[in-house]
């Protein structure tokens, strides 16, 4: 194992998270993703532990402890751990006994283009870690400044943790601009639009619902501490449409940098459900995704 110093980022007080798991495989992506998620843990102000599942060999040691001495912040608190066995059953066995609580994984935008932790073994990860999961689609060499933030605003009991943790990264990145999409479904509406009449009423209704989702929204944010709301412009829009799908359809219109998710319930007909909402953006994600998860 290799470890170095704590030097973390001087500059801020908030971790948005405190130890960072970065599952690596030795392809043509290693060195951007290492860049980046060296980055993020500077700017977390975070632990870093990278994880290699797979054989430790000489060569592969050399390869990593010469791309660690070429990244912006080779002396932030990091070590590299070496394990054998089954992916999945490995990262989460890795996240629960190191304390991890968020596992970045690099991914390709498409489903078809997945490749390794990508996929299938993604998805697994996602639903079976006691932690969050960051997904990264692009990392860059050199630092990209984020500019917006897209998070739902989902009526469930675990929105609150997704907008803190959507507020404390936008704090440390410097972002300019959150929006907090409530994605609203048409059986909502409980109305058949069949002429003018109906076509009014359901009119009137999308409103009515929109008001009351908005104003839940609004509620939420009072409780975010007010210095993570001062330098950052907050957006409520409200979305008609199918729950999952049209949240990432969104990010992707408005480039949004991430999108962040409340995390898979692992309980009962919720576990059943959230798949369906979760796998439109799994299955083609539109930006980095952070799916959080509050962990026990």
């Amino acid at each position: 194992m290799l470890y170095y110093a704590p030097i973390l980022n001087p500059l801020s007080k908030i971790q948005p998270f405190k130890t960072l798991l970065f599952g690596f495989a030795f392809s043509p992506s290693l060195e951007v993703n290492i860049m980046e998620v060296t980055r993020i843990a500077y700017y977390f102000n975070a632990r870093l532990i990278l994880l290699h599942v797979g054989e430790k060999t000489a060569e592969k040691e050399a390869q990593i402890e010469g791309l660690l001495r070429s990244v912006e912040y080779p002396e932030n608190h990091l070590e590299v751990h070496w394990m054998e066995g089954n992916p999945v059953k490995t990262i989460v066995n890795a996240c629960s006994t190191l304390e991890v609580d968020l596992l970045v994984l690099g991914a390709l935008q498409h489903e078809n283009m997945y490749q390794f932790y990508v996929g299938t073994i993604a998805r697994n990860l996602t639903r079976k870690v006691n932690c969050s999961v960051l997904l990264m689609i692009k990392p860059s060499a050199i630092r990209v400044a984020s500019q917006h933030v897209v998070v739902n605003g989902f009526d469930d009991p675990s929105t609150p943790l997704a907008l803190l943790k959507a507020f404390e990264i936008s704090n440390v990145l410097g972002v300019q601009q959150i929006t907090i999409v409530e994605e609203i479904t048409e059986k909502e509406l409980h109305i058949t639009v069949e002429d003018d009449e109906t076509l009014e009423k359901a009119a009137l209704l999308k409103e009515q619902l929109k008001q009351k989702e908005e104003a839940r929204v609004r509620r939420i944010i009072e409780n975010i501490p007010d210095h993570l709301k001062s330098n950052v412009a907050v957006k409520i829009q409200s979305i008609f449409g199918k729950r999952g799908y049209s949240i990432g359809h969104y990010a992707e219109v408005v480039r949004a940098d991430l999108l962040v998710m409340n995390a898979p319930n692992k309980s009962g007909l919720l576990d059943r459900i959230f798949p369906h909402d979760i796998e439109y953006i799994l299955s083609d994600l539109p930006t980095d995704v952070l799916i959080v998860r509050d962990r026990k």
